[in-house]
């Protein structure tokens, strides 16, 4: 009996707390730990001005037969993306009011 196909890869979906558009990420060669990111591209003054210790930028691309693949930045990355891609980086929930 054939079961359903285990979905290899990150999914898009959107946060169940804020709704904005995601990307869920699972722990592999190229990023060695599980993340969410934004799907909203950034330029560089903005990757810029979210960039801090703890907050990573990355490179999402999509690959012709595959889930899309997610990179770190490294300092050698070119600001004008090589890959194709959008940078993107740690999703965070905008800050909101109660009432």
């Amino acid at each position: 009996m054939a079961g359903a196909g285990r979905r290899r890869g990150g999914a898009n979906s959107r946060c169940p707390a804020c709704g904005g558009p995601t990307h869920h990420h699972r722990a592999n060669h190229s990023v060695p730990f599980n993340t969410v990111v934004d799907l909203t591209p950034l330029t560089p003054a903005e990757q810029a001005a979210v960039r801090e210790p703890n907050r990573l930028i990355y490179c999402l691309t999509q690959r012709p037969h595959g889930p899309p693949q997610l990179r770190l930045l490294n300092p050698w990355h070119p600001p004008d993306c090589p890959h194709g891609g959008i940078h993107v980086t740690d999703h965070r929930c905008p800050p909101t009011t109660l009432f």
